[in-house]
């Protein structure tokens, strides 16, 4: 009996450590929210649990996921690949922007090694207004398979309304649970309705974080390891003044 008990004991362990939506930890990207031609812009990657302020050290991250892909993309379409160096507690890169309008930074990386029985595909996005004009302020900006975007994003302000699309596999993501992570810790979970859309009214300046997981049922083997799920996750900086 005892030796039933312990099993059932360190399977519940085994479930609570291998499952992601437990895990729950993210990817994102932090950067001012405006930007200067000709002047340098700061990109910072971390990883953790943005609520709790609980970052990981960057020599500690799992896997290959410091191997993330990170682009930015102009007002124009014009691609750029960053090259990131890690520091003590994030990777940071640089870019300089050459145009008005909105810049879309875009991180991705599927995890090299399976995780209990998923797949992990991380993704990230924010935006750097250059001047005043709206050019490249668009949710095709961004071509990852799960995505978060926002128009309202260049100009949200405290009590002002803000509403976020989400997509998924290039479709809006209807009936989708999201959820908002306030400057201070707070954080509200949210349904999309038909059209994709949540919205919230941020009572505090700072930088707000949008996350959107989804699992897919798909089975497959991914090096020379099957999974069971896919676990995707995007995440998305909204910087209110």
């Amino acid at each position: 009996m005892k030796s039933n008990t312990l099993k059932k004991i360190a399977f519940a362990v085994l479930m609570l450590v291998a499952s992601p939506a437990l895990f729950a930890h993210a990817l994102w990207i932090e950067t001012k929210a405006n930007g200067t031609k000709g002047k340098a812009q700061e990109i910072s990657v971390y990883f953790g649990e943005y609520s709790d302020n609980d970052i990981t050290k960057a020599d500690k991250w799992f896997s290959d996921l410091k191997d993330f892909s990170l682009v930015v993309i102009s007002p124009s379409k014009k691609e750029t690949k960053l090259t990131a160096k890690a520091l003590e507690n994030k990777y940071q890169a640089f870019f300089t922007p050459d145009e008005e309008g909105v810049y879309t930074i875009v991180m991705h990386h599927t995890v090299k090694d399976v995780y209990g029985t998923m797949k992990l595909d991380y993704n990230s996005s924010a935006t750097v207004t250059v001047g005043t004009a709206a050019a490249g302020n668009e949710a095709t900006a961004n071509s990852n398979v799960i995505s978060l975007f926002s128009k309202d994003v260049t100009s949200a302000k405290q009590k002002n309304k803000v509403t976020v699309i989400a997509s998924y596999e290039g479709k809006i993501a209807k009936e989708q649970k999201m959820k908002v992570i306030a400057p201070n810790g707070w954080e509200k979970e949210l349904w999309s309705n038909e059209n994709g859309e949540i919205s919230f009214t941020p009572i505090w300046s700072g930088n707000y974080m949008v996350e959107f997981a989804y699992t897919e049922k798909t089975a497959g083997e991914h090096n020379g390891k099957k999974y069971d799920e896919v676990w995707k996750m995007a995440t998305y900086l909204i910087a209110v003044k």
